[in-house]
């Protein structure tokens, strides 16, 4: 185990060391500079030179990676080349927390939400109930989230006026950002649930936790629900990693700092 634990860690640290040099030389090899250069002038080159000194891109590529490198073993990513005088770690120390609280809502709701419809549709004998959740997840897979966001904001916030769409102050602001990032989950983990749940149901020890006398819904939660998770857990990792880094378009619709 802990040779396992120790061999996941060393090729985490690669992977990353390899991502991190491999965005520092893109972001390098891209033409043109953060600065713009239109004036031709002696005094506009000057300020242009003057503000690449300040932020070391006169220097060698391999002198600008080592200090790079330096920094962030520091923590320190440098300052903001868009918003002057403050650094990148404040930035993200300010606007990362709002992000994380979307995206923890989202993953909670998508993870309840999809979990209930999969044991639905697994258990349910009604070609309606089935049909609902195939077509919610259909829904969700082929809609785009940024789409369904200002779907949601016409309907619900401009046209029925019932939620805010501005912002993250009150619960309220949470409803439509948090539909709109959890559709697609909320379709991935019913399908999987159903999926699971279905062929779970089938299994011998199913049959005789039933011949017991056990309830059905005591069979369906403490034997069916538990093995039938297994699926679902394996995608909540990535799933609550792409929730609290890829929700930045509809924050950008619903003016969420």
């Amino acid at each position: 185990m802990v040779n396992y634990i120790t061999r996941r860690v060393l090729i985490g640290v690669l992977t990353m060391l390899f991502l991190i040099t491999a965005t520092f030389f893109l972001m390098r090899i891209i033409p043109g500079s953060p600065f713009i250069n239109d004036d031709e002038s002696v005094a506009a080159q000057k300020q242009f030179e003057q503000l690449e000194a300040k932020y070391g891109l006169d220097r060698p590529l391999a002198e600008q990676y080592g200090i790079y490198m330096k920094g962030l073993l520091r923590g320190d990513l440098g300052d903001s080349l868009i918003k002057k005088g403050k650094s990148v770690v404040d930035i993200i120390a300010t606007t990362a927390p709002v992000t994380m609280r979307l995206g923890l809502t989202a993953f909670v709701f998508s993870m309840v939400v999809g979990i209930g419809l999969g044991i639905v549709a697994a258990l349910s004998k009604k070609r309606i109930v089935n049909n609902f959740v195939m077509l919610l997840s259909t829904i969700g897979v082929s809609v785009p989230n940024f789409l369904l966001a200002v779907f949601l904001m016409l309907v619900f916030g401009v046209t029925l006026n019932l939620f805010p769409t501005v912002g993250l102050k009150t619960p309220l602001h949470y409803v439509l950002p948090t539909i709109a990032v959890s559709l697609h989950p909320i379709a991935m983990i019913s399908r999987l649930t159903r999926t699971s749940m279905m062929e779970v149901m089938r299994q011998d020890y199913m049959i005789l936790a039933k011949s017991k006398g056990t309830s059905k819904w005591g069979v369906i939660l403490k034997h069916g629900l538990r093995n039938a998770l297994l699926p679902v857990v394996t995608y909540a990792g990535p799933l609550i990693a792409s929730l609290l880094t890829g929700s930045f378009v509809v924050e950008t619709l619903f003016s969420i700092p």
